[in-house]
């Protein structure tokens, strides 16, 4: 039967087969929405700077505070559905690949500034965000804890990062088989079919994964009074603000989460807006459409093939180094084209591409000091079992905010020099106007990198757990 089981699985490890088909899933739907949500309301939907603005900021406040009461709800509930992270995953995942479709299809046909395509945007943020932030939340918790091995928790970056590279290649085929969207009814039947094999994919996470700590909560339960269970089976504000604040006086998660708020912006400020730099930046007979479709599937793609040949690094040098160096490169390079200036067209769409790839494969990477300090946290207060959706959802209260900020700031800078007018113009209509507004684009994808990747490294800097990629385990797997 052993050798049954194996020749299924085809020497795969099954723990990390089965967690990383949610990164497959998510990925295919994460990276769609990102990359075409805000060129959608803005350029198709034609939805007004005041109501995108009143859109962004409901988004930026309701996707601060569902993660820590998420993650307090995962880490607390009594109910299976919220407590063992394969069943948040499995009922939640469905509902997950629904709301990423609410965005493709719209309510009606929009006129200029109509006021529904303000909602229209409000909803489909809040709601996708929901539920991604619901399933991920699980997800980042069985991270931490399906292991305690630094090589275990590797290979979960490894498996993960194959799994991201595919999900990723969704972005690719979107642009090709939709034109980069002009060929609206297609970007739509994509979208359908690409949420279905989401959900797909993330059932068999629900179905097939398990953490360390499912059991022990059933049997901590037997030893207490019923008296305790009833109590802590319900809300308790108090603990919740007590909880977080033992999350919050851990120098080493502020750290990460100042260092990962820049993250955060500047990964948003690069998703949102580089299909727009690159359409004004580049133009049409430099790089055709179909040469930008494969730049675009490259900025998603690259980051997984980048974290894949780093294994070794990781292992020897660890992640701390690592993330730091990136911060140097994004640095080094917006510096390079800032003193090339815009004109270099091949080296701006590398520049372009390379941001992406950079910033995104270093995120990639940060599951690894936020389960650190999951360890350090479970450690230290002597917990029976960790607070891992709660770090992951206080870290969230903090820096997903940055998400609405990117889009927020950039778009009011782009407009006070005329891109709302001349978005839907031709090249040539208004050659001072379009030449101030590129000249600015210039500046940005210059500027803004360069300076959050400076603050970053001041942030990183004294992160004090560094030699975890030296430490077999911390802690004895239950």
């Amino acid at each position: 039967m052993a050798v049954v089981r194996q020749s299924i699985n085809f020497g795969l490890n099954p723990a990390a087969v089965a967690y990383s088909m949610t990164t497959l899933g998510s990925g295919m739907i994460n990276n769609i929405f990102s990359f075409y949500y805000v060129k959608l309301f803005l350029n198709k939907y034609k939805i007004s700077e005041g109501a995108f603005h009143q859109s962004q900021v409901v988004y930026m406040v309701w996707n601060a505070i569902n993660d820590p009461l998420f993650g307090y709800l995962q880490d607390n509930s009594r109910v299976p559905c919220c407590s063992q992270r394969r069943l948040s995953i499995l009922y939640g995942a469905p509902l997950y690949s629904l709301a990423f479709l609410i965005a493709w299809f719209p309510w009606q046909t929009y006129a200029p500034g109509d006021w529904l395509s303000g909602v229209h945007l409000m909803v489909a943020l809040c709601a996708f965000d929901a539920m991604l932030t619901f399933v991920l939340l699980a997800q980042c918790a069985l991270f931490a804890e399906i292991s305690s091995h630094h090589q275990s928790r590797l290979r979960l970056v490894k498996y993960s990062q194959v799994a991201s590279l595919l999900g990723s290649s969704s972005v690719l085929f979107c642009g090709v088989l939709s034109s980069n969207m002009e060929d609206f009814a297609s970007f739509q039947a994509y979208t359908v079919v690409i949420a279905v094999l989401s959900c797909v994919c993330m059932l068999y996470t629900g179905l097939h994964s398990a953490s360390r700590f499912d059991n022990k909560g059933s049997e901590s339960d037997a030893l207490e009074s019923p008296d305790q269970t009833s109590h802590q089976s319900g809300f308790s504000f108090s603990m919740l603000t007590t909880l977080t604040w033992q999350i919050l006086s851990n120098r080493d998660f502020r750290i990460f989460v100042c260092m990962n708020f820049f993250q955060v912006f500047v990964l948003a400020f690069f998703n949102s807006f580089t299909m727009i730099f690159a359409e004004h930046l580049i133009p049409p007979d430099v790089l055709p459409s179909l040469a930008k479709s494969i730049m675009y599937g490259a900025g998603f793609i690259c980051p997984q093939l980048l974290v894949l040949s780093s294994q070794s690094l990781l292992h020897n040098v660890g992640y701390y180094r690592i993330i730091l160096f990136t911060f140097y490169m994004e640095a080094g390079m917006a510096a390079v084209m800032l003193a090339l200036g815009p004109q270099h067209y091949y080296f701006m769409a590398f520049f372009l591409t390379a941001n992406m790839v950079i910033i995104q494969a270093a995120f990639s990477l940060f599951g690894l000091p936020l389960a650190d300090i999951i360890d350090t946290d479970l450690q230290k207060y002597k917990r029976s079992s960790p607070l891992s959706s709660m770090v992951f959802g206080t870290n969230a209260l903090f820096t997903k905010p940055a998400q609405s900020l990117a889009p927020m700031m950039v778009l009011n800078i782009l407009n006070q020099f005329g891109y709302e007018q001349l978005k839907d113009a031709e090249r040539d209509s208004n050659i001072s106007a379009s030449e101030s507004l590129h000249s600015v684009m210039f500046y940005l994808v210059c500027l803004v990198p360069m300076c959050v990747a400076a603050l970053q490294a001041i942030a990183w800097g004294p992160f004090s757990i560094r030699n975890s990629h030296t430490v077999d385990t911390k802690y004895v797997d239950g």
